[in-house]
């Protein structure tokens, strides 16, 4: 289980819908978490079959031996893929 804490005002804050990743950047505080996964392909296929907007990825990122991608989630939460290679 992942909890995510927040503070400020409890009462409700509209949800953000990100065009892109570098939308989701302009925003203060919490950005994202990250979680691993053994087939980045095949779960980001899953996700577009699911109708899950896609933010951007998956791509290679050599420096860190990852292919990433990242989505939002219904919350506006974003949530990064990260598979070692």
């Amino acid at each position: 289980m992942v909890e995510l804490l927040a503070g400020g005002d409890p009462g409700p804050h509209p949800v953000r819908v990100y065009k892109d990743l570098d939308d989701s950047l302009r925003h203060a505080g919490y950005h994202h978490f990250c979680l691993t996964v053994a087939d980045i392909e095949a779960t980001v296929e899953e996700l577009r079959r699911r109708d899950v907007n896609i933010l951007t990825g998956p791509f290679q990122v050599d420096e860190i031996s990852r292919k990433i991608a990242f989505f939002p989630d219904p919350f506006g939460n974003v949530i990064e893929l990260a598979e070692v290679i």
